[in-house]
């Protein structure tokens, strides 16, 4: 005699639900390259390890920017000794023209001597403005060669976790060289792939929730953050971003996720598992198997231990061809079966026919969610597993 798990089936209403596929980011998360060209003499930092703003994370060789600064400096230092010659000069200079002009005026002197040394002061005020000048660029040369120097040890911009590590003693880097990335955990952003079909029903604020193996709880709650107001001009997409705290680091950047969108709901209907709805293989109809009026008399309700019940005596089911009028993601709207009927969700294979007899554990829907939620886990391990084995196959065939 086979036996079988029935549950009830419920009146309600769906939660309409858009499920995408997610990428998770960190917060203030960036690429950290130099900005100069340099070989690594130190790397201060490994993957995983939490740094904060300002903390040295590579040490690249500074003898030839030390260098650089000190002939910056002495360079500086000769343009300064070269202005105050300058400016010694010009003073020299005036002096002269002061005296030449007093003689003037008492005709003591010549026209022609004064003008030659007023075109002689000329050019000394033109010396003093080019000194001078020589000075500023030296000095800014200077500058630069410091802001250089500092640029040797690259810092963290921002406080957070360091991950892909590509630093190592005596490597050439340059301003390509990205050398580690740096984000915050503690908070990540998920972002989406909305159509432009999508954007007619799926609003910011709306409830998300985001589902990863190995949350302890499986599933995280969000609200959509934000949507990109611009379209791309050949896949008519944008990006939506929901924002969730992240206290156990559990979500990592790179790490891909399931979102639902809860948009709206269906109207009201007939309720029951997805597991429930079976397609008859002899007519080809999907449908349900109901255990209506005998099934209905008998007491037995699953246990608050494990959601199930007891094994009946056996009963009767019959199978019954439903209209779907909505899916979620673990149960359906269906039209052709009332609330309250007991609906097979494990074993309809073992009725086989229009009809049948069989053993029932009574079990709650909590129970038949759980189960569900297994079952897909288990469906993806088989997937990943088959796919590690295809690819063992072809490396060992030399494909």
């Amino acid at each position: 005699m086979p036996v079988l798990e029935a549950c009830r089936a419920q009146y309600g209403s769906l939660p309409l639900v858009e499920r995408l596929s997610g990428a998770v980011k960190a917060r203030n998360q960036v690429g950290i390259f130099p900005e100069i060209n340099a070989v690594v003499k130190a790397v201060h930092v490994q993957n995983g390890d939490e740094v904060y703003q300002g903390q040295p994370l590579v040490s690249l060789r500074d003898i030839e920017f030390n260098e650089r600064l000190n002939q910056a400096r002495a360079a500086y230092r000769v343009a300064e000794a070269q202005a105050r010659q300058a400016e010694a000069k010009l003073k020299e200079i005036e002096a002269e023209l002061n005296r030449t002009r007093t003689l003037a005026e008492k005709d003591l002197t010549s026209k022609v001597e004064l003008e030659a040394i007023e075109t002689r002061a000329v050019l000394a005020e033109a010396d003093v403005e080019l000194a001078r000048a020589r000075v500023g660029q030296a000095s800014a040369t200077v500058a630069e060669q410091e802001e250089a120097l500092t640029q040797t040890v690259i810092r963290a911009p921002v406080a957070g976790m360091v991950g892909n590590r590509n630093a190592e003693i005596g490597m050439m880097v340059g301003p390509g060289t990205r050398l580690f990335t740096l984000g915050q955990l503690d908070s990540v952003r998920v972002e989406v792939v909305l159509t432009d079909r999508m954007l007619n029903y799926i609003e910011t604020k709306q409830r998300t929730e985001i589902q990863a193996a190995n949350l302890p709880s499986g599933v995280l709650s969000a609200s959509l953050s934000r949507i990109s107001p611009f379209l791309h001009p050949i896949t008519h997409s944008t990006e939506g971003e929901i924002d969730l705290a992240n206290p156990g680091h559990y979500l990592k950047s790179g790490m891909f996720v399931t979102v639902d969108i809860f948009y709206g709901e269906s109207e009201q209907a007939t309720l029951v598992p997805l597991s429930a709805l079976y397609e008859n293989p002899l007519t080809g109809a999907t449908g349900v198997y109901v255990g209506r009026d005998t099934l209905n008399q008998i007491p037995q309700e699953p246990s608050e231990a494990d959601g199930t019940g007891s094994l009946t005596e056996p009963v009767p089911f019959e199978f019954v061809p439903v209209e779907i009028l909505a899916k979620g993601r673990m149960s359906a709207g269906i039209r052709g079966v009332e609330p309250g009927d007991w609906v097979v969700t494990i074993g309809q294979d073992l009725l086989g026919g229009e009809s049948g007899r069989a053993k029932v554990r009574p079990v709650d829907w909590t129970w038949v969610e759980q189960l569900q939620n297994l079952q897909r886990e288990d469906l993806l391990q088989e997937v990943m597993k088959k796919q590690q084995s295809t690819g063992r196959d072809t490396a060992a065939s030399g494909i």
